[in-house]
């Protein structure tokens, strides 16, 4: 087995803003990171998709989305690079690149997705590093062989020109998607979030210097992936087959 730690989601390098969490239920909000990239017109994604679920969000824990949450009103006009893609079950990346690690991988390795939310309510720090999502592999593709029935299944075949090094994962339903609720991981720790020893310690370790996870350019992969998933297995958070 191979697992690969791959951080996703909007942050403060990519969009300028931290999606919300909330530390007692582990509830939250997934808000992918903008997109860069020029988008056919029938498969555009935009961030006005997300505030139904960020108002329902804000309306059942009592916090308002601009004054508490800070969320920034020019957002809601951009397009947004909704990868990975919980309702169809894939990921895209660049397959030369960050996405190296993950064209050769196999039926049932893992990806698994962590992003940093910001809670809504004092809980020890400014951000909460969670895992969001696990996949467990079907198949890998590359993108440009994607059939046109499918190209709106990924943002990376969503493109005017797809590149030719992406790839598509592809997840397997049932086993895969976005977790119910977050699960914390990480801490500050030697001026930077990494992996809580504990965690780092039960997971059997990552390819990264203690735990680092605050920046992902090589995407991390797990020292003991079997350990891993024993470990997320036994926390039995159900899954949901859509992004929000």
């Amino acid at each position: 087995m191979k697992a690969i730690l791959v951080r996703v989601a909007i942050d403060q390098t990519s969009g300028g803003w931290n999606a919300p969490m909330d530390p007692e239920s582990g509830r939250f909000v997934y808000v992918p990171i903008p997109e860069s990239k020029p988008m056919r017109s029938e498969y555009e994604r935009t961030y006005g998709e997300i505030i139904p679920e960020l108002d329902r969000f804000c309306g059942y824990f009592g916090v308002n989305l601009e004054e508490d949450l800070a969320f920034p009103p020019a957002l809601e006009r951009l397009r947004m690079h909704l990868d990975p893609d919980f309702e169809h079950l894939t990921y895209g990346d660049n397959g030369d690149f960050r996405g190296s690690g993950m064209k050769e991988m196999q039926k049932d390795d893992l990806l698994v997705f962590y992003g940093g939310l910001r809670p809504i309510r004092p809980c020890g720090g400014k951000l909460v590093y969670a895992l969001l999502g696990v996949f467990v592999v079907k198949e890998v593709v590359l993108a440009t062989k994607v059939p046109q029935e499918r190209r709106n299944e990924n943002a990376h075949t969503r493109k005017v020109r797809i590149g030719k090094p992406d790839i598509v994962v592809r997840a397997r339903p049932g086993c895969s998607g976005r977790l119910a609720q977050c699960v914390p991981i990480g801490e500050w720790r030697n001026r930077a979030y990494r992996v809580r020893r504990d965690i780092l310690q039960t997971w059997g370790g990552l390819s990264v210097k203690d735990g680092f996870i605050q920046r992902s350019a090589v995407p991390p992969t797990f020292l003991d992936p079997e350990r891993f998933y024993g470990w997320f297995l036994e926390l039995q958070i159900p899954f949901v087959r859509r992004n929000n």
